[in-house]
């Protein structure tokens, strides 16, 4: 039977399960005389009477009777199926990848997403900490976090942070052995702590800028490491100078633990945007991640 006439079985049962073409009308939203030629086309169809009709009643045949409990069930079924899909949409799921720094993932991701997988249980996130520039097509990522500047044009870019600065901070003990850098040519002759970049395996440049003249410095040092966080421990420990993000060195300096330098040559940049290829389907739940990290001034 042509799958177009399953509208035609589902007739059927209403009036099956009726015992009336008035009432099973009215529930299918159609005439009753609609509703009767239907029945007398499925009847031709099968070459079988399905609806014993009389003036008061109509009830189902021996063949109608089977038919009824046959097809009623899996009907059923099929509307069970139906609302759980429904559910689904309600109860948004799926697993997602996002390849982020440290101090991304530390200050922005996981306080926003600890209240979305409290309320969403069926959405499951893994997050990569990695520095380089890792290509989230190729690596199967489905979003990763970058400063602005870094996102490629082809991406759908999302900001989840506000604009940051970076400093260079060294604790005072460093300070007493070493005078302050005036420039950031100075850091040439200071013992600084490098970042190396895991997916390149080199070192990180310092990026300074003033008056519109932009400056990259590859220091030196006796220490490497591959995250802010044991940057600035090291900074903390007196083993020289780092490149880290301002608010996170702020209570620090505050509590004089650090002084900063090179203040000047240190402007706001475009803060951490979450980013997906253009092409990707957004699912309800992947709607609700970026919703749930998009910053909100």
């Amino acid at each position: 039977m042509p799958r177009g006439n399953l509208n035609d079985l589902l007739a059927f049962l209403a009036v099956a399960r009726e015992r009336s073409f008035t009432r099973a009308a009215a529930k299918l939203g159609v005439s009753q005389s609609a509703l009767s030629h239907t029945m007398r086309e499925l009847e031709a169809r099968l070459g079988l009477r399905l609806l014993t009709r009389t003036t008061r009643s109509v009830s189902p045949t021996q063949a109608g009777e089977h038919l009824l409990a046959t097809l009623g069930p899996r009907f059923e079924e099929i509307e069970a199926e139906l609302a759980a899909l429904s559910e689904l949409r309600q109860k948004p799921a799926g697993a997602f990848r996002i390849t982020t720094s440290d101090y991304a993932a530390d200050t922005i991701l996981l306080p926003r997403l600890a209240k979305l997988l409290r309320q969403y249980p069926d959405i499951k996130v893994e997050i990569a900490i990695d520095y380089g520039l890792t290509d989230i097509v190729a690596q199967r990522y489905d979003a990763g976090v970058r400063h602005g500047g870094q996102v490629a044009k082809d991406m759908i870019a999302v900001r989840i942070g506000p604009d940051m600065r970076m400093a260079v901070v060294g604790a005072p003990s460093y300070f007493k052995a070493h005078p302050e850098p005036s420039k950031p040519q100075d850091l040439i002759d200071h013992n600084c702590i490098n970042l190396r970049l895991p997916t390149h395996g080199g070192l990180y440049a310092w990026e300074f800028e003033r008056g519109g003249h932009e400056l990259k410095v590859r220091v030196e040092g006796q220490f490497v490491c591959n995250g802010a966080v044991q940057m600035l421990n090291a900074a903390l420990a007196g083993l020289g100078l780092a490149y880290v993000p301002e608010d996170l060195a702020g209570p620090h300096l505050a509590r004089g633990r650090l002084r900063r330098v090179l203040g000047d040559w240190c402007p706001p940049f475009s803060g951490y945007h979450l980013y997906y290829p253009s092409r990707r389907q957004s699912s309800a739940a992947f709607a609700l991640l970026v919703d749930a990290l998009r910053y909100r001034a």
